[in-house]
């Protein structure tokens, strides 16, 4: 049965202001797309169907996932095999914001189905999309909500879902300030299928109609074991052990740079008897990285041009030596390579990343005070024991590397963290029974 739906009113004026600041955002966005595709290409393909002009045919009945960027398209891969598997031979939708995103989204494509840019959220645009598509339904991964997407979504009697959903105190608190927006917005949903109960009471507060929970899809998640394997392969075959910042954000790597300098390490272990791995977050931020370390006196050697084998021969260099992770959709090849992986994003205001690929993996995680974005996967890792929360990245290499040489403790975490995934899967096929009861 399909929850209330709040009664239909006239839209707030906020959305009329939010639709001129998107209008005149919009005219800025294409010389945007064109430098970030300096660095990465796929931003300048098909910019026209960023505003709602296609070159591909027109077609119906499509099921429409949208996964802005990298994370959210590779959590939707158990999804979309839910999917497949309710509505065999339908032809389905994969929209993205981000070059990465397309990237990861390209291979998971069947005969018949079809990925495009989501448009820009002006109505013109969005209605385009809309008409030109006609999905039968629509699902928004995690917090990808647009006010123009759901009113017209709506107003075209397209049902919207938002699965996997997650919302943060900070989040809600933020999205309260402007509620008689945020409360149009998210009542236009034709359902939510939350993360936790927790998410589910503090989506509820902004009028949506939220269906069962479902527990996060990330859990369901399937490990590249070949790359897997291949890491643990190369780490055998090293004489120290290894230390990754993984998915680091901007201003990491020098917090990283400042405790591996730091004289007070030398109090408690030598930062030449670990080798170093940086994987930062966006590609685009590799160039920028690779300055920072090579300005501050280390030495880089990029992924890019490892070849076949990690790179452990005798270094000629006097400096550190930084191995840099700058490929897509091999963090698998790196957990597996890692010994203790310190956790991107949560040693400054961004919320943290996501921990459950790590855990998958095996590889113990420690992660700095800001995991407000998957509160849920990190609480859980904490209570199974597979990771350790500390107050900065200075603190967390030193833990870290107590841990890398503590062989029965890395063992007892990697344990932990691989049965804390087996018992939280199940997402997927639980979100597909929530819509199907809201459509009836």
């Amino acid at each position: 049965m399909s929850p209330p739906r709040v009664a239909k009113v006239n839209p707030p004026f906020a959305l009329t202001l939010y639709r001129l600041v998107a209008w005149f955002l919009g005219r800025l966005l294409t010389a945007k797309w064109r430098r970030r595709g300096r660095v990465e290409p796929r931003y300048l393909h098909d910019i026209p169907a960023r505003f709602g002009h296609y070159q591909h045919p027109s077609g119906v009945g499509y099921i429409w996932i949208h996964a802005v960027s990298l994370g959210e398209t590779r959590a939707c891969v158990p999804l979309l095999d839910a999917v497949r598997a309710q509505w065999p031979g339908q032809p389905l939708l994969l929209t993205h914001g981000t070059a990465t995103g397309w990237e990861a989204g390209t291979s998971l494509l069947r005969p018949g189905d079809l990925q495009t840019w989501l448009p820009w959220d002006e109505p013109a645009a969005v209605k385009r999309f809309l008409t030109h598509h006609q999905p039968r339904l629509g699902m928004l991964m995690e917090t990808e909500v647009w006010p123009e997407l759901t009113t017209q979504c709506d107003a075209l009697q397209v049902p919207l879902f938002l699965v996997n959903a997650r919302l943060s105190d900070r989040s809600l608190r933020k999205a309260l300030r402007l509620s008689s927006l945020a409360k149009w917005v998210f009542s236009r949903l034709a359902g939510v299928v939350p993360q936790t109960a927790a998410d589910a009471q503090r989506i509820q507060r902004l009028d949506a109609p939220v269906l069962a929970s479902s527990g996060n899809i990330k859990f369901d998640v399937s490990i590249n074991n070949i790359q897997l394997e291949k890491g643990r392969e190369w780490r055998t075959s090293l004489n120290k052990p290894v230390l990754m910042l993984a998915s680091s954000r901007e201003g990491e790597e020098a917090a990283l740079i400042s405790a591996l300098k730091d004289p007070v390490h030398d109090a408690y272990f030598d930062v030449g008897a670990y080798h170093w791995l940086v994987v930062p977050r966006h590609p685009n931020r590799v160039e920028a990285v690779v300055a920072l370390f090579t300005a501050a006196g280390f030495t880089v050697r990029r992924r890019s041009v490892w070849g076949a084998d990690v790179p452990d021969a005798p270094e000629a260099v006097d400096s550190i030596v930084i191995w840099l992770g700058d490929t897509l959709g091999e963090m698998p090849l790196y957990y597996g390579l890692a010994d203790v992986a310190l956790l991107g994003g949560s040693f400054g205001e961004w919320g943290g990343q996501n921990i459950i690929e790590a855990a998958a993996c095996g590889c113990p995680v420690v992660f700095g005070p800001y995991t407000y974005n998957f509160a849920q996967a990190t609480d859980s890792a904490l209570a199974a024991g597979a990771a350790v929360r500390v107050a900065d990245l200075s603190e967390a290499v030193s833990v870290a590397a107590a841990i890398a040489v503590d062989a029965p403790l890395r063992a007892q975490m990697a344990d932990a963290g691989t049965q804390m995934v087996r018992e939280n899967q199940g997402a997927a096929q639980r979100t597909i029974a929530a819509l199907k009861d809201a459509r009836g």
